[in-house]
C-alpha cells in the first residue's frame, strides 16, 4: 500500500555533542504541519529557531486532507500557499444525503472576489513535503533536527531546558520558548503533568484511502444511513493522485484490529464504489475526543495544534485550527523575543486561541452528538429532522453532518480599540480579501496585509510615520470590482500581523491610530 514516494531526512549531528551551543531563542518540538508553520513564521519575523522531532519522515497515511480558505490564505503568507493550491483538489459544494436520496447541497464560497477556494483536499504528507522545503530558504534562521527525541522538559521562569536522545548521543538544550507541537500525545504535555479535559466519544470511524480511476466530482459527500451503509453515516472526498477518502461509521462496539484487515476492508469500500478497480492506500481506525488544555501558555511553554486542543475530524477543525493557532502566536512572540513587548502579551495568544479553540469544540461536538445520537430522545429528534430535510427548507438548515471551519472573531478581547463599525467588517475579523489592480495590473489585497501592522485606507489617504498605509481609491490601487467598497466602506483600519482587524474609523487622528496601535501591539497589556 501507499503512493506517495516517501523520503527520508538527513540526521545531523547536533552541535552541542560537540561542545558548541545554539543561539537560538525558540525551540519547536514537532515537525508536522504546525511546528513548521511556527518556525517558518517566526523566521519573516528574524527570528532562529529550533525544531526537534523524532522521527525524519513526513506523516504517513493522508491524515488531515480539507484545508479551509482561511489556512490557505495563512499558508500563502507563509510561501507555500500557492503550490498547495496547485496540487490540491479545490472544492466548495457539499451534498447531504439520507439512506441513497439527496436531501440539499451547500456551497462554502457563492461570492467571488477571493485569491483561494473554499476549501482544497491535500493530503498531510504533501503539506509538511512543502513545509519542510520551504523552511530550506531560511537556513541562518530555521534548523530542524530530525530523530532528536525530547526525554525531559524543564519549564523555568526565563527559559526551558530539554534533554534529547539521538542516535549520536544524548544532550541538553537550552531556550528562551519552547512551542509544543508535538500532537495529541504530546510527550511536552505530559512532561508538564498537564491534562486535557472534555468529552470521549465511543463511536469509532473507519478511514480507507483507496486509489481508483473514477469521474466522481469534486464534492464532499455526505450520507445519513445510506443503503450501502446501513444504520451508519460515511463520508467522501476526492484527493490528488486519484486518491479517495472514505469515512465509515462502525459503531462503539467494533473490533479495531479486526476491522483493519483488508478482507474486512475491501467488501466495505465496494460497497461504496462498485465493482470498479481500486486498491487500498492507507486504512485506520480512529475514536476521538474533543478536549482541550485549560491554558495554553505555561510560563516559557507554548502549545499549539493537537498538543493543545483535538476535535474530531468532522468539519476540518483540527489541522485548520492549529494553523489559526500559529497565525495568532507567530507576531506575538516575536515582538516578546525582540523586545518590543512584555511577556504579558503571550497571555493574548492564550485567551484569543482558547476562546477559539472553544468555538472549534462546541461546534465540533454538536456535529459528532448529531452524528452518533447518546440517547433514544436524540436518536428519534435526528431522524425527524433528516425525514424532514427531504422536503422542508428550514430542516436542511438544522441538519449537521460537519460545520465547516472557519476563523473566529476577536473582537472582545483586550487587543482590539473599540469602535462602530464602518462596514460589515467587524473588528476583530480577518480581512476579507478583495481584487485590486494598480497601472492596470492585478493584485489581491490581503497579501498586501499582514506580517506588520498596516493601515488600510479606503477612499482616503492617512500616513503615520512607522506605519505602512495601502490606500484604495484616491490615487492607490483600484477597486476592480467594487468588492472592497463594498465590504470595507470608506475609513481606516488598523490591520494586526495576523490580518485580522484591530481599530476601525471613519476619520481618526493621529494619535487615534498611535492609540490603538499600542494596544494591539502588547505595550498596554
Amino acid at each position: 500500500m501507499g503512493t506517495y514516494d516517501y523520503q527520508t531526512y538527513d540526521v545531523i549531528k547536533p552541535r552541542e555533542l560537540d561542545g558548541q551551543r545554539s543561539d537560538a531563542p525558540v525551540v519547536i518540538v514537532g515537525a508536522g504541519p504546525i511546528g513548521l508553520a511556527a518556525a517558518i513564521d517566526l523566521a519573516l519575523q528574524g527570528i532562529k529557531t529550533i525544531v526537534v522531532d523524532d522521527n525524519n519522515v513526513v506523516s504517513v497515511g493522508s491524515r488531515a486532507i480539507c484545508w479551509a480558505k482561511r489556512s490557505l490564505e495563512i499558508f500563502d503568507r507563509l510561501g507555500v500557499g500557492q503550490r498547495m493550491l496547485e496540487k490540491g483538489v479545490t472544492w466548495q459544494l457539499g451534498r447531504v444525503h439520507v439512506g441513497d436520496e439527496q436531501v440539499y447541497t451547500f456551497d462554502l464560497l457563492p461570492e467571488a472576489g477571493h485569491q483561494y477556494p473554499a476549501f482544497i483536499n491535500l493530503q498531510q504528507y504533501y503539506v509538511e513535503q512543502y513545509l519542510i522545503e520551504r523552511c530550506a530558504d531560511f537556513p541562518d534562521l530555521i534548523e530542524i533536527r530530525f530523530k532528536n527525541k525530547v526525554v525531559a522538559v524543564r519549564n523555568q521562569p526565563d527559559q526551558v531546558e530539554l534533554d534529547l536522545e539521538t542516535p549520536f548521543g544524548d544532550y541538553t538544550l537550552n531556550a528562551q520558548w519552547l512551542i509544543a507541537c508535538d500532537g495529541a500525545k504530546s510527550f511536552v504535555r505530559d512532561a508538564l503533568g498537564l491534562q486535557f479535559k472534555g468529552q470521549v466519544f465511543d463511536e469509532q470511524f473507519l478511514i480507507a484511502d483507496i486509489k481508483m480511476e473514477a469521474d466522481f466530482p469534486s464534492e464532499r459527500w455526505f450520507w445519513f444511513m445510506p443503503t450501502f451503509h446501513p444504520g451508519q453515516s460515511a463520508l467522501l472526498h476526492k484527493q490528488p493522485d486519484n486518491i479517495y477518502r472514505i469515512d465509515l461509521q462502525l459503531g462503539a462496539d467494533a473490533d479495531v484490529a479486526l476491522e483493519k484487515q483488508p478482507e474486512r476492508v475491501i467488501p466495505r469500500i465496494k460497497k461504496v464504489v462498485g465493482e470498479r478497480p481500486f486498491e487500498l492506500d492507507w486504512v485506520s481506525v480512529y475514536q476521538f475526543r474533543c478536549a482541550k488544555l485549560d491554558r495554553f501558555v505555561h510560563d516559557r511553554v507554548v502549545f499549539a495544534g493537537d498538543s493543545a486542543h483535538v476535535v474530531s475530524p468532522f468539519g476540518a477543525r483540527g489541522g485548520n485550527g492549529g494553523i489559526h493557532d500559529i497565525d495568532n502566536l507567530g507576531w506575538k512572540l516575536a515582538r516578546v523575543v525582540r523586545g518590543e513587548a512584555d511577556t504579558s502579551l503571550m497571555e493574548t495568544y492564550n485567551q484569543e486561541r482558547v476562546y477559539g479553540s472553544e468555538e472549534n469544540i462546541r461546534n465540533s461536538t454538536w456535529t459528532t452528538q448529531y452524528m452518533s445520537p447518546e440517547t433514544s430522545v436524540a436518536t428519534l429528534f435526528r431522524d425527524a429532522v433528516l425525514d424532514l430535510a427531504k422536503t422542508r427548507a428550514f430542516a436542511r438548515r438544522m441538519v449537521n453532518a460537519g460545520r465547516l471551519s472557519v476563523p473566529c472573531v476577536l473582537e472582545e478581547f483586550a487587543l482590539q480599540t473599540p469602535s462602530p463599525a464602518i462596514s460589515t467588517v467587524r473588528t476583530g475579523q480577518v480581512c476579507p480579501d478583495a481584487p485590486l489592480s494598480l497601472n492596470g495590473r492585478p493584485q489581491w489585497l490581503l497579501p498586501m496585509l499582514g506580517g506588520a501592522f498596516k493601515l488600510l485606507c479606503v477612499g482616503c489617504e492617512i500616513r503615520v510615520n512607522g506605519l505602512e498605509s495601502i490606500v484604495i481609491g484616491d490615487g492607490g490601487y483600484e477597486d476592480a470590482t467594487g468588492k472592497a467598497v463594498k465590504d470595507y466602506g470608506q475609513g481606516v483600519y488598523l490591520i494586526r500581523p495576523d490580518q485580522h482587524v484591530a481599530a476601525q474609523w471613519t476619520a481618526p487622528t493621529e494619535s487615534d491610530i498611535l492609540s490603538a496601535l499600542a494596544r494591539a501591539g502588547g505595550e498596554q497589556c
